[in-house]
């Protein structure tokens, strides 16, 4: 059974950075698709960012130019670099895991991050 493991979460400033990690158990190959999610109260899950074949990323356009997703396959780990946070921003946000050669998609248990003054 997959399992993805997100860390660096937590309350944050307005105009603040944080550094969010999430660490497979599989090993991840370059085929597989990695990215972030987020939901807040009432509202569907929405795409921040996927990374595919190392380097093909995609952003959702309330995050472009503020957010970095990058990946480490030798680590098994997907990042999300977030720089000059909004109270917009806050959200539990999930890991995902697409294994492209299985068709099956993965989540993480989500992290809380809280953009607030």
């Amino acid at each position: 059974q997959e399992r993805l493991v997100e860390s660096g979460g937590g309350l944050v400033q307005p105009g603040g950075s944080l550094r969010l990690s999430c660490a497979a158990s599989g090993n991840i190959f370059n085929r597989d698709v990695m990215g972030w999610y987020r939901q807040t109260p009432g509202k569907q899950r929405e795409l921040v960012a996927t990374i595919t074949s190392g380097t093909i990323t995609n952003y959702a356009d309330s995050v472009k130019g503020r957010f970095t997703i990058s990946r480490d396959n030798a680590k098994n780990t997907v990042y999300l670099q977030m720089n000059s946070l909004k109270p917009e921003d806050t959200a539990v946000y999930y890991c995902y895991l697409r294994r492209i050669l299985y068709g099956l998609d993965y989540w993480g248990q989500g992290t809380q991050v809280t953009v607030s003054s």
